[in-house]
């Protein structure tokens, strides 16, 4: 089992610990905004377990059903982890509002307990989605860094919480605890919406930022300088972790299909030298018609 697989089990027995501590604190408690966080860790466990199932899915080489490889395992995980997370974040906003509105401010809620197993939930939550981070960018995958984004943002939730209820216990105003359970709401319902538009973007076939494709550019550009005449198409797609590039590029006329595959060859290998994780396809064609082998100014600018 690689190094990625095995992160996101440790995600995975994270998330099930604290919702289930969350859960029992939040019950014995009455602080619906332990309650929410519960949800919104059970959340993040069901995505940890849905970023592994996609992990191990996009690593299988390419077969007969799916010839241009199983990344887009990946997105399509990444899109059912958005669909959830918006669903907690308005199940967190119907249950804060409802409270409000039925005025139930009379419950005692007990803040020590709730304060200490916020703080744990930080602390636990800060150091696996780093660690997810950091595995994400080095591997380049969606699934990965969506857990340890979804992580981060629980610690950032969690402090929302951990600040409201010392405010409750300082203030006796219990209504300040569904209040910041709606906050907490919105910022996980942002989550979700910025995590299902990238990952419907590749999912759609959404071309790459534009960083990669100025990178793309660029090494194109200082191969002028050894044949080709110009470019006449760039089209790229995301999958998983894969970057899928399409090029058209003009040739020499005269230069023979050997030299064509060389120089395609170095293309290539710049590419996934600068960019990582490429799948290229370079479709050759002629700049022009020459008749005579001797007087094609490109082929003589090539050798």
């Amino acid at each position: 089992m690689d190094e990625n697989k095995k992160i996101i089990i440790v995600s995975v027995l994270s998330n099930g610990s604290l919702t289930l501590l969350k859960l029992i604190a939040g019950i014995f408690t009455g602080s619906i905004s332990i309650l929410s966080e519960a949800l919104h860790s059970f959340g993040d466990f069901v995505a940890s377990f849905i970023a592994f199932f996609s992990v191990v899915e996009s690593s299988k080489p390419a077969d007969v059903k799916h010839q241009f490889g199983h990344g887009k395992y990946e997105d399509m995980a990444g899109f059912i982890e958005a669909i959830l997370i918006i669903i907690s974040a308005l199940f967190i906003l119907w249950a804060g509002f409802e409270k409000i509105i039925s005025n139930n401010q009379d419950m005692e809620i007990k803040a020590e307990l709730a304060i200490l197993i916020m703080i744990l939930s930080v602390i636990i939550n800060f150091i696996v989605g780093t660690i997810l981070l950091k595995k994400g960018k080095e591997a380049d995958s969606s699934a990965i860094l969506g857990d340890g984004h979804h992580l981060l943002a629980d610690v950032y939730s969690s402090l929302a919480v951990i600040v409201g209820l010392i405010a409750v216990k300082l203030t006796g105003l219990t209504i300040l605890d569904p209040v910041i359970a709606i906050s907490v709401a919105i910022m996980i319902l942002k989550t979700g919406i910025t995590l299902m538009g990238q990952t419907a973007d590749s999912l759609l076939d959404s071309s790459l930022p534009k960083d990669d494709l100025n990178k793309i550019e660029e090494i194109l550009e200082g191969y002028k300088a050894h044949g080709i005449k110009g470019v006449k198409a760039i089209k790229t797609s995301k999958s998983g972790s894969i970057k899928n590039i399409v090029l058209v590029i003009d040739f020499p006329c005269m230069m023979t299909l050997k030299d064509t595959h060389t120089l395609c060859d170095k293309i290539e290998f710049d590419l996934e030298h600068k960019l990582k994780n490429t799948n290229v396809v370079i479709h050759p064609e002629p700049d022009n018609v020459c008749d005579n082998k001797e007087t094609c100014k490109w082929l003589k600018s090539c050798n």
